[in-house]
Order: C-alpha cells, then structure tokens, then sequence
C-alpha cells in the first residue's frame, strides 16, 4: 500500500466530514423551547417572569438583508410595580432574540 496515497484519503476524508458536520449545524433548527429558554433568561436578568409563550411554527422572516426563520413568542412581567408584555422574535436557527418589542 502506498502511504501518500492512504495519507491523502485520510486526510481527504476528515477534512469533507468536518464540513459536513458545519452544513449540518447550519440547517438544523432548535426546538422552540430552547428559544423560549434563552428568552426568559435574558428577561429574568432584569426582574421576575409572570408569564411566557411561544410559537412552535417557524415562519419566514424578512428585514433588510436578513432573511431567516424565526419563532415567535412573548413574555409578561412585573417592571416598577406594572405589568408590561413584550412580543419578541428568535432565531429558528440558533435560538437567540432578533427583536422584541413592547405591547
């Protein structure tokens, strides 16, 4: 056997699966649950949650050069002794807050 050539499919071979693996990571989506998760944890860094919600559909979303998909959901909580509601937008992709906007 020639080890140049058992060398370069090796390396051949490793190289291709890592970049598999990368694609693979950029077309899976997280479940709505971990978008919502990280969505409480950066609200509950600034006071209690009364409540919250999600949406498990992924729809399109569209602003500027952005085009991805996105959950959306909203959080309820007590800020200088009212009650506030927020509607916010995550990233299907990766589960991190793209918007939120007060109602």
């Amino acid at each position: 056997m020639n080890w140049k050539a058992f060398i370069t499919g090796a390396a051949a071979g490793l190289i291709g699966g890592y970049m598999l693996r990368e694609k693979m990571k950029q077309s899976t989506f997280v479940s709505g649950e971990i978008a919502l998760a990280n969505a409480k944890k950066a609200f509950k860094a600034q006071g209690p949650i009364d409540g919250s919600w999600i949406q498990l559909k992924r729809e399109d979303y569209r602003k500027y050069a952005l085009v991805t998909k996105i959950y959306r959901g909203g959080i309820s909580c007590k800020k200088d002794g009212k009650q506030q509601q927020f509607e916010f937008i995550a990233d299907a992709y990766t589960g991190r807050l793209l918007d939120v906007n007060p109602l």
